[in-house]
């Protein structure tokens, strides 16, 4: 008799304990189905960030794949937006289909957010030797202060948008336009973009150091790469981690329902 009160308490026990998971999984998984909606636009945001930053400073980057995290992360976005819809309705009423596409959407959200982080992380190190390197043959090649040649453009809207001159500052300019605009040294100016917008007759001159901006372009050019692709890779390990907690409360709910809807081995069907 004591045996069968043992049993009868464990078993309610169990009962109990099984029936808090899973109205726990139930509350998380609704909780993190509007959480997918709100970090959908967080994430679309930092891949938009991305494209834009190499669109606008696209003639400084030597690969065109740098692009390619910021479209994997507005393609997550997109799929953000079905998978919380998903993880709503599940949390409301359980359905083996629903589960199953859950799960499958879970997946590929982690493959593209994975991918997209180490990418933004493999290109933050990257990028700042090729950045460099770059913008200082965009100096020497440059052909005047009215530049006409694609790079000699790029290196004058990089100085005009970033408010900066020169690789590492001002100086930069000394000897590569001595050289490539045939000045003495004594007259070696710097272009016309790097003067200030309030000074409409600044013409380079060195000789008036208060017109022009002596900041380089460098550090500001990095600045922003590194804080764009650093929002990004903590938008995706963030968000990775929300969806292995969605996958696990799936997990505990498809555990807890057995599978009513497949009855391929029911006699009865065959009947």
């Amino acid at each position: 008799m004591k045996r069968v009160r043992a049993v009868v308490v464990l078993s309610f026990l169990w009962c109990s304990e099984e029936s808090w998971l899973r109205s726990f999984a139930r509350s998380l998984l609704r909780f993190l189905g509007f959480i997918f909606w709100g970090t959908a636009a967080a994430l679309a945001f930092a891949g938009v960030l991305v494209i834009l930053m190499y669109k606008n400073y696209r003639y400084l980057f030597q690969e065109s794949v740098l692009s390619l995290p910021g479209w994997l992360a507005v393609a997550a976005a997109l799929i953000l937006l079905p998978t919380g819809l998903l993880a709503i309705s599940i949390s409301a009423k359980s359905s083996r289909y629903q589960q199953g596409a859950l799960m499958y959407l879970l997946m590929v959200l982690l493959c593209l957010e994975t991918s997209s982080a180490v990418l933004a992380q493999f290109y933050s190190i990257r990028m700042v030797s090729e950045l460099k390197s770059t913008m200082g043959y965009l100096i020497y090649q440059h052909d005047g202060t009215h530049s006409q040649g694609p790079g000699s453009r790029a290196m004058d809207a990089v100085q005009r948008k970033l408010q900066c001159c020169g690789v590492q500052n001002y100086t930069d300019w000394l000897k590569a336009t001595a050289a490539s605009w045939h000045l003495p040294a004594e007259k070696a100016r710097v272009p016309e973009s790097c003067c200030k917008e309030k000074y409409s007759h600044c013409r380079g001159d060195l000789g008036h150091l208060e017109q022009l901006f002596q900041e380089g372009c460098l550090k500001k050019l990095e600045d922003r790469l590194h804080f764009v692709l650093l929002y990004m890779f903590w938008c995706c390990t963030v968000l990775s981690v929300l969806e292995l907690l969605a996958g696990v409360s799936n997990g505990i709910l498809m555990r807890q329902q057995p599978f009513h809807d497949l009855r391929i081995l029911d006699s009865s069907t065959f009947s």
